[in-house]
């Protein structure tokens, strides 16, 4: 699985890879979490916010940061 935060480097974007990457230690679930602030790369998916949280190349997750057991069930959903 292939998790990305697509952000701009700001404080907010930066913390949902914090989280997220705790999340796939904790869960130890096989996947590989990359932070991409290329903001070219979030407009080519049409998404005008950020951050964004992506599993396998799909947005789960635009423009807020929700508590952490909101981002588990988010990364879960993709898995099932």
């Amino acid at each position: 699985m292939k998790i990305q935060v697509l952000g701009s480097g700001c404080a907010n974007c930066r913390r949902l890879f914090e989280i997220t990457k705790e999340i796939v230690k904790e869960e130890k679930l096989d996947a590989s979490v990359d932070y991409v602030t290329d903001v070219s790369k979030i407009i080519e998916m049409g998404i005008m916010q950020s951050p964004v949280l992506t599993v396998n190349g799909k947005p789960v997750l635009v423009g807020f940061i929700p508590n952490k057991e909101k981002i588990k069930d988010l990364i879960a959903k993709e898995l099932n």
